[in-house]
């Protein structure tokens, strides 16, 4: 018989849906209900960590902090500041052995209020904001924005915001200039078109009834926000406040075989490796999850991972299985695996000219592995070694799960980075591996849904691995 060699050698790889069959199909569509769904009450940090933490208890997670001891599939959770939650399935083998991990990031880019925000100006009220992560600042002008987050008092008492997203609620705006007028802003550059103190919300206009007030407009706001939260005007020193799109996550196309969402980076990571960590059992090697918070400005502060947080949970679990002596943590990271399952610039043809084709993610191909990110030379890269990019490829195939491999567009013109170099400073094997995105930290992201389904059977395949 004679070889087709093509076949044979080439690494071609083709859309997943012409090998999908109606049940999975159909398993397929299921599952991104339930991601749109739960993206559309999880738009930020807080909001994810809070339902990630419903989610776990319903399937029988519990605190870590109210568990004196641990044993072989004991499922426990830490919440850290309501911001980032790390969570755990203890597995039947020692620690001591390697764990394995999967970690995503639950922030995303978006426009955050300033300590002192509120102002009028031509008898208009505007909230001053300061964006938060790599931004293309004019995507933010003339479209509709929810506020989210929490104001707390100098007293401690905590007042959950939530507005415009329900469709009774307002919705609010940044205005931008009318094209007749735009002259000289046509002229500037693209990133220079808007400027970062210019992303000022518009939040209202109707003045107060007051003869001696000074600015009537901002007045009125403030006395609205007294009544319905009890709040006055230095209550926004102790807040965290963020402006995100109020579209809707939906489905996209003819075929719905698309999502637009704000936020799915990196959210659709968090959520499908939440999905698939509520399915385990008994694993062999504990199952690690991580959703932090902090990644789009660096993964600094106590609530990102460069903190120390994630260590002191390891060594919560090491305490309560009974096996934690001096240096051990340090031997639990040395012999672990992770995916640090953070998404990916997926191929966009209309922009085709930043990319190199051949090692570039392609939406509905599956799930995508970066084996190292960074900038132009590698910078600030975690590269995955050959022998771990080797064993992730085994598992990959031998649970017939479609993979492709990519950089984050071509040499020389930008490059990124995830939580992967942090894990691999510490000793363990990592790798980037996540769903590719079209219009990545744009207001609304697209990605495929069989891409998606991909993700949450890769990340379920990683942790059954013995």
């Amino acid at each position: 018989m004679e070889r087709n060699l093509e076949k044979e050698l080439f690494n071609t790889k083709k859309s997943g849906w012409l090998e999908t069959s109606d049940e999975k199909f159909q398993k397929i569509f299921d599952f991104c209900d339930g991601y749109i769904e739960f993206l559309n009450r999880s738009k930020t940090e807080r909001e994810f960590a809070a339902n990630a933490r419903e989610l776990a208890e319903a399937n029988g997670f519990e605190d870590v902090n109210k568990k004196e001891r641990l044993k072989t599939g004991d499922k426990v959770y830490f919440v850290n500041r309501e911001k980032s939650i790390y969570l755990a399935v203890i597995g039947e083998q020692k620690m001591e052995n390697g764990v394995h991990i999967i970690g995503a990031h639950i922030d995303s880019p978006r426009l955050d209020l300033k300590p002192n925000p509120l102002y009028e100006d031509g008898e208009l009220a505007y909230f001053n904001t300061h964006y938060y992560g790599g931004i293309k600042k004019y995507q933010w002008t003339t479209i509709p924005l929810s506020i989210h987050g929490v104001i707390v008092k100098a007293n401690g008492e905590k007042i959950t915001i939530n507005i415009g997203e329900d469709e009774k609620d307002p919705i609010f705006t940044i205005t931008d200039l009318l094209p007749h007028l735009a002259k000289d802003q046509e002229g500037k550059k693209l990133r220079d078109a808007i400027e970062g103190e210019n992303l000022d919300l518009l939040i209202g206009s109707i003045p107060i009834m007051a003869d001696d007030a000074k600015s009537k407009v901002k007045l009125n706001i403030l006395k609205i926000l007294n009544e319905k939260y009890g709040i006055t005007e230095a209550d926004f020193m102790s807040s965290e406040l963020e402006l995100v799109p109020a579209f809707k996550a939906r489905s996209l196309g003819f075929d719905y075989g698309m999502i637009a969402a704000y936020g799915q980076d990196d959210k659709v990571c968090s959520y499908t490796a939440l999905k698939a960590l509520m399915e385990i059992q008994r694993p062999q090697k504990t199952a690690i999850c991580i959703l932090s918070d902090k990644e789009e400005i660096g993964s600094m502060g106590n609530t990102g991972m460069e903190s120390h947080v994630f260590d002191y949970f390891m060594s919560e679990l090491l305490n309560k299985t009974g096996e934690n002596r001096v240096n051990l943590l340090e031997k639990v990271f040395c012999y672990s695996k992770m995916l640090s399952s953070d998404v990916d610039a997926g191929f966009d043809p209309l922009y085709a000219s930043v990319s190199d084709k051949a090692n570039s993610g392609f939406m509905s191909k599956g799930i995508t592995l970066n084996k190292y990110t960074g900038a132009r030379g590698k910078s600030g890269a975690s590269d995955a070694n050959a022998e771990y990019v080797a064993w992730v490829r085994n598992l990959f195939e031998t649970n017939n799960i479609k993979y492709q491999i990519s950089e984050l567009g071509k040499v020389d013109v930008g490059g990124g980075g995830t939580i992967a170099y942090i894990l691999a400073n510490k000793g363990v094997d990592v790798i980037d591996c996540g769903v590719p995105v079209l219009s990545m930290h744009a207001p609304y992201e697209v990605t495929s849904k069989f891409d998606v389904y991909e993700a949450y059977r890769a990340y379920k395949a990683f942790w059954n691995k013995d």
